[in-house]
């Protein structure tokens, strides 16, 4: 029997895709290259490792980026703005609460972004509670993250599910215990969520 849900956030229930972003922002033939500066940096993951602030981010990634500084000051200006609600997932989230599920979130996120989602997006208030990240100085796939939120919140693995959008990250999951969906998009979830018997 399954009584607790526990999302991912990127790509699960918010949007995440900044290369598109960034092509709204800068000439394409810059998009790959502020991309792998930014969003596939060690810094990035500090960030939401919670051991850097964002602005000492900035400083390191412009410190190095050869007369590219504006574009990255540029990208970072307003990129909590791709991240944007998958409505469809949201309403599948409501609905598990409604029907006397506990949900839960865990999720790799910086501060700043995490605070910026939680106080504009109000589907937040519907969780019973969550481990994100920059707060436990740890992230997926880390074990020591899965076993937070067990800890956190007494869960029973066998009777609960986790779902995200990377295979590294349910892997992990699964090996900790839980049940788990990989997801792809809000039709396959209720498809897999059907499955392990859940009504919603």
């Amino acid at each position: 029997m399954c009584r607790n849900i526990i999302f991912d956030i990127g790509n699960v229930l918010l949007d995440f895709n900044p290369k598109e972003y960034l092509k709204s922002k800068m000439k394409e033939d810059k998009v790959d290259y502020v991309h792998k500066e930014i969003f596939e940096s060690e810094e990035w993951i500090m960030l939401d490792r919670g051991t850097i602030l964002e602005e000492e981010a900035i400083k390191i990634i412009t410190s190095r980026s050869n007369g590219n500084e504006e574009l990255i000051k540029i990208a970072f200006e307003k990129w909590y703005d791709i991240l944007n609600p998958i409505e469809k997932t949201v309403d599948i989230l409501k609905k598990l609460k409604e029907s006397g599920y506990k949900v839960y979130y865990l999720s790799n996120f910086h501060l700043k972004a995490f605070e910026h989602v939680t106080s504009k997006y109000n589907f937040f208030n519907i969780f019973d509670g969550g481990v994100v990240s920059y707060e436990e100085k740890i992230i997926k796939p880390e074990k020591e993250i899965y076993n937070k939120i067990i800890e956190k919140y007494k869960l029973n693995v066998n009777e609960s599910i986790f779902i995200d959008d990377m295979e590294c990250n349910i892997n992990k999951a699964r090996e900790v215990g839980f049940k788990t969906i990989l997801f792809k998009n809000p039709e396959e979830l209720m498809v897999s969520l059907k499955e392990y018997g859940v009504k919603c």
